[in-house]
């Protein structure tokens, strides 16, 4: 069975691609299974040198990549090319620290002298990656990265709208020194492929929505394996009194329509404390209306098209449902068909109520609600105010000194969302049901380990000598502790 991917910005079929049936996952898995024995006894440091070289690949390789990435997603080319920048970024900055972060660490034995005792970090085996559309090479090159510099084998399964990037991603692997087996993308049907995957490996990286990020939960506890998830998000923003208005309004503009809004730590929901709001406003306003949209592969696009029918029709139905319970749009509202059949108009919405379907429930697209709040302490309400806790935007000059009060994975100060994202040595993830787990920095690296202490016994049993009593050896021991305490040891 084969199934046709679609360029969203003219409605051709870019391509076709065999689908993989379920029946085949578990010989992939064992595939990757065998490929791994050898792989987890490459030292950490030559497992590094793999990445390294994919790093410098990924810019080599640039334009290839940012047309494939553009023809399956019909985002705009600086869109796709913040994808090659992390990419080749994140990959980098892991294969640089995980050999260090790997080593065996001596850990204080349980008696001091002789016990000697290390923790290490084993891999788990075969991790299955399942990504979304959004964001077809960084989120798999960066997560791929981290589960193969811990020594295991991935399974990856791409979103069935952008198999080739994901194929693209396996040829740089392979390019890179990757040994065959490690990598292997099974495109597909997540329905299908998702249970298959989950019933063969040894860690699940699922990025998605909460719904089916909760199912694949589920079933990996019952197999009691692991389970991470990027899922949801309605994330805010927070533009205070002492906010640099001019920079914020930029901040909101590329936080809120990056990616044709369909980013998942973007902005959907801003807060604007009264003494700044209507300057705030007008300056967004205008900067939204200014925005370039288009269908094509040129540099000069601000925006780009939705990446396929079924997103924009629920960003449309979320505006139209928002307009007829009374919203106020100050900014786009329409698709722009003369452009691109998927083509819609960066949005601003205000007087957004609870009725509203867009309130509350994540719109993925380019819509921004706007709210007018008249106080700091309002806005902090009104942002934690959700059952996602992804990422979260502050404009102010004491940011730093809220940021502990919103419930959000990851906090913005004065910038939308790429500062946190783009600190990769720092864990990235979600509250609430924005996920579980992180991904980024040493989180996301020992995620796909399984820690193990190993401790030698030297000398003597920790047990009573030979010739001494129980008694003797309880008081003995008793007052060897009590002065250990005394010591902090």
């Amino acid at each position: 069975m084969q199934f046709e991917v679609i360029r969203p910005f003219d409605g051709s079929v870019y391509g076709t691609i065999p689908a993989t049936p379920a029946a085949e996952v578990p010989a992939a898995i064992a595939r990757a299974r065998q490929a791994q024995v050898a792989w987890a006894d490459v030292p950490p440091s030559e497992r590094a040198q793999v990445f390294t070289r994919l790093a410098r690949l990924v810019f080599a390789e640039r334009d290839r990549i940012l047309d494939v990435i553009q023809a399956e997603t019909g985002k705009s080319r600086l869109s796709a090319f913040e994808e090659v920048m992390d990419a080749g970024r994140g990959v980098r900055v892991f294969a640089s620290r995980s050999p260090r972060l790997l080593r065996p660490v001596r850990r204080g034995g349980a008696i001091p002298l002789l016990t000697r005792t290390f923790e290490h970090h084993r891999p788990v085996g075969v991790v299955g990656i399942i990504n979304p559309w959004n964001y077809p090479f960084n989120l798999p090159a960066t997560d791929s990265a981290q589960a193969l510099l811990a020594g295991n084998a991935v399974i990856f399964k791409p979103d069935s709208q952008t198999p080739f990037t994901a194929l693209l991603l396996a040829e740089l692997l392979e390019a890179a020194g990757l040994p065959d087996g490690l990598f292997q993308v099974l495109p597909g049907s997540g329905a299908e492929l998702g249970p298959a995957m989950v019933a063969g490996v040894d860690h699940l990286m699922f990025t998605g929505s909460t719904s089916v990020g909760r199912q694949l939960a589920v079933a990996c506890a019952e197999r009691l394996i692991g389970f991470s998830g990027e899922l949801g998000g309605k994330n805010p923003l927070l533009v205070l009194a002492d906010a640099n208005v001019p920079a914020a309004v930029a901040g909101t503009v590329r936080a809120a329509f990056a990616n044709t809004g369909q980013v998942c730590v973007g902005i959907e929901r801003a807060y604007v404390v009264g003494e700044v709001y209507d300057e705030f406003v007008a300056q967004l306003v205008r900067s939204t209306v200014g925005l370039r949209l288009g269908a094509g592969y040129d540099w000069q696009t601000d925006v780009g098209s939705l990446a396929s029918a079924k997103q924009f029709a629920a960003v449309t139905a979320h505006v139209e449902d928002a307009i007829a319970k009374g919203a106020t749009v100050l900014a786009g509202g329409r698709a722009r068909p003369d452009l691109g059949p998927l083509m819609y108009e960066p949005t601003i919405l205000t007087d957004v109520t609870e009725e509203m379907t867009l309130c509350r429930e994540e719109t993925f697209g380019p819509v921004l609600a706007l709210y007018r709040v008249e106080s700091e302490e309002a806005a902090i309400r009104a942002a934690n105010d959700t059952r996602y806790g992804l990422n979260a935007s502050i404009w102010s000059a004491h940011g730093e000194a809220i940021a502990g009060r919103i419930k959000a994975g990851t906090v913005n100060i004065n910038e939308g969302f790429a500062a946190t994202w783009g600190s990769h040595a720092a864990p990235m993830g979600g509250m609430g049901e924005s996920g579980m787990g992180r991904r980024h920095g040493s989180h996301g690296l020992f995620k796909y380990t399984e820690p193990q202490t190993v401790s030698r016994q030297r000398l003597h049993p920790i047990a009573p000598p030979q010739n001494v009593g129980n008694e003797t050896y309880a008081n003995v021991m008793t007052t060897a502790i009590r002065l250990l305490n005394r010591l902090g040891g």
